[in-house]
């Protein structure tokens, strides 16, 4: 689609800007390390998965988008398959690939392949607008690959993937942030969307709470499935969040690229 990256681009760092302001006037919780470190790798991984999809595009040109064009062009895929209504195509698409990054979710946390992928992004000591960036390259690859696969499988129209992925960077990078907001608020947020406050339960060092809250959207699939924990044991001031055996590490480089190869 034409300006496809730029328009998602644009948004991106606009909600960026905007949480991370929001969580400096509003924080919910003190930092243990100093945000430039911290900040520096976090972004640096970034730029890293950025130079990893732009690899995959020279292969699979537009990634996701490019999909759901080529599986239209082609009558690929159930909605390609069906006469359904535009508006009732468009939310069941957003619906699935929700549901679908849900589940991959919670599958990076049950195996242990995966899990050592997918700790650098809990190895943050601190949760704020830069964790919603920080994932190991590999597994930002492995994902991109799932949903092209789920993509081709369903047959959604170009505009719904588009959509689909500025609500989960959108939401990402809010349900990530250290924002504090008013509880009356967040309970009623929560109800549709995953808030900062739900998803920092499943940042916790406990296995029994981050085995839990596993949307990044929607947080109606964690209540479906049971896998919802309102608040954590301790409380959001006293909670302790990463994983139990780390120190300051997390907040070099070298030490989060290749802690997937790592025994801890």
């Amino acid at each position: 689609m034409e300006n496809e990256t730029t328009l998602r681009l644009s948004i991106f760092l606009g909600l960026f800007a905007l949480f991370a302001c929001a969580e400096h006037l509003a924080p919910r919780r003190p930092r243990q390390q100093p945000r430039k470190g911290r900040w520096l790798t976090n972004l640096l991984i970034t730029c890293l998965n950025t130079l990893t999809l732009h690899t995959m595009a020279i292969g699979l040109p537009l990634l996701a988008v490019g999909a759901a064009l080529n599986a239209q062009a082609n009558g690929i895929g159930l909605f390609n398959a069906t006469s359904l209504p535009v508006a009732l195509e468009f939310v069941l698409a957003i619906l699935i690939l929700d549901l679908a990054i849900w589940l991959q979710h919670l599958i990076t946390h049950k195996l242990p392949i995966l899990w050592r992928l997918h700790r650098v992004h809990h190895a943050d000591r601190d949760m704020d607008v830069t964790t919603a960036v920080r994932f190991h390259p590999v597994e930002i690859a492995l994902s991109m690959l799932l949903k092209i696969g789920l993509v081709y499988a369903l047959g959604p129209s170009a505009m719904a993937v588009v959509l689909f992925e500025i609500l989960l960077n959108g939401t990402a990078l809010f349900n990530h942030s250290n924002l504090r907001l008013p509880l009356s608020i967040d309970r009623t947020l929560r109800w549709v969307l995953v808030t900062p406050d739900m998803h920092r339960v499943h940042h916790s060092t406990l296995r029994s709470e981050h085995d839990s809250n596993y949307g990044f959207a929607l947080s109606i699939w964690d209540r479906l499935f049971g896998t919802y924990i309102a608040q954590p044991s301790k409380g959001h001031q006293q909670m302790t969040v990463g994983l139990i055996w780390q120190d300051d590490r997390p907040a070099r480089l070298g030490w989060s690229l290749l802690l997937p190869f790592k025994r801890q």
